[in-house]
């Protein structure tokens, strides 16, 4: 009987498990399904460029799966059945039963509980979502500049920062909302870095200041201020699908796939979990969710599924962190050296050398999803 491993999601993680898994048992009967909502690969790091008006490679995944064996549906998940090992889709095949299943559907834009949100903010976890903001920039001329505009960028991590740094142009009022400091988890060098670049690109930073509501053209804080908000990008985190909890399999609080030290469902040994949707153990401390995470997580996953279905011991993920890239524009950026826990050293590049850096880190990721060995 053939052994059919089935990929949901094809971000850093699916597409990395999926090619690996496939190179291990290109020997074997063994099939491997990646399904996908979209035919395209996204390089989630690059859509504050994708909104800020500039173009991105066309990245189709037939051509990163080309010579591989894997198939590729192109379908949205919409339920598992953990008991009929059976995934639906919302297209052809309409269905999927699977041996060993990998969850890997990443993640998508947080804060779903404040008011308004959802009806006015523009958020930027999807190349879609960035369209739109694109969009909406151009309507306003906020993306040459043309026009006088506002744009109010809510979340001071990395996503946020980089979002406003981006944005940021002559005739265009930035402006940076965090709930905590901008930079959380840097080093003071690095926070230090990015605030005087920010300052230096006209950017408006409000540290300790959280949203309680949006409405149109204006966002309330807790603290009872009104702000007057034009366009409102909301960076303030990240959620995942609840497709792993609707499901039955052990999620934690945020509903990420509980994992044991080898990605496996720690209730269901026939699921691995990788990448954004999945809560990884590092060192005591959930795994952030990242790019830099995701793409050995989806490696070490096929491997595991590999070493199942030839009779072996799923080994132990291991990986640790090196470094924090944040651009800042296309000629300036911090990169934050870091432990193997994710926690900052006080070493960071800055300025021209860290934006030529992080550009060929990025480009590198691509190559190594097209040579995943």
């Amino acid at each position: 009987m053939t052994d059919h491993i089935v990929v949901l999601g094809a971000g850093y993680a699916g597409l990395a498990a999926a090619k690996r898994a496939a190179a291990r048992l290109r020997r074997t009967a063994a099939r491997v399904t990646l399904v996908n909502a979209s035919s395209r690969f996204v390089e989630r790091v690059r859509l504050h460029q994708l909104a800020a008006g500039r173009r991105l490679a066309e990245l189709p995944l037939a051509g990163l799966l080309g010579g591989t064996g894997v198939e590729l549906v192109v379908a949205r998940a919409t339920g598992i059945d953990l008991a009929a090992r059976t995934v639906r889709l919302d297209g052809p095949p309409y269905e999927l039963r699977y041996d060993v299943l990998v969850y890997a559907l990443g993640s998508g834009s947080g804060g779903a509980a404040v008011p308004g949100v959802r009806e006015h903010a523009y958020p930027l976890a999807t190349a879609d979502e960035a369209l739109r903001l694109r969009a909406r920039l151009a309507v306003t001329g906020s993306v040459t500049g043309s026009v006088t505009g506002s744009v109010t960028v809510v979340g001071g991590g990395l996503t946020g920062i980089e979002a406003a740094a981006e944005l940021a142009r002559p005739g265009l009022r930035v402006e940076l909302l965090t709930t905590g400091v901008a930079g959380p988890g840097l080093s003071a060098r690095a926070r230090g870095h990015i605030r005087r670049s920010l300052a230096r690109l006209g950017v408006a930073v409000r540290e300790h200041a959280a949203v309680a509501k949006l409405g149109p053209g204006a966002l309330l804080l807790d603290d009872g201020t009104e702000l007057r908000a034009e366009t409102v990008v909301w960076a303030a985190g990240f959620a995942v699908p609840a497709l792993a909890a609707d499901a039955g399999l052990a999620v934690d609080g945020h509903g990420r796939m509980l994992v044991d030290a080898s990605l496996r469902s720690l209730s269901h040994p026939d699921v691995f979990g990788a990448g954004d949707a999945a809560a990884a153990d590092r060192r005591g401390r959930t795994a952030r969710m990242s790019c830099q995470t995701g793409l050995p997580m989806g490696r070490y996953a096929g491997e595991a599924v590999a070493d199942l279905l030839t009779g072996r011991e799923p080994g132990t993920a291991r990986f640790r962190f090196v470094w924090q890239n944040v651009s800042l524009g296309r000629r300036d950026g911090v990169t934050q050296f870091t432990r193997a826990d994710d926690t900052p050293l006080d070493a960071v590049m800055t300025g021209r050398a860290s934006a030529a850096f992080k550009e060929a880190v990025t480009r590198s990721t691509v190559w190594f999803l097209r040579h995943p060995r």
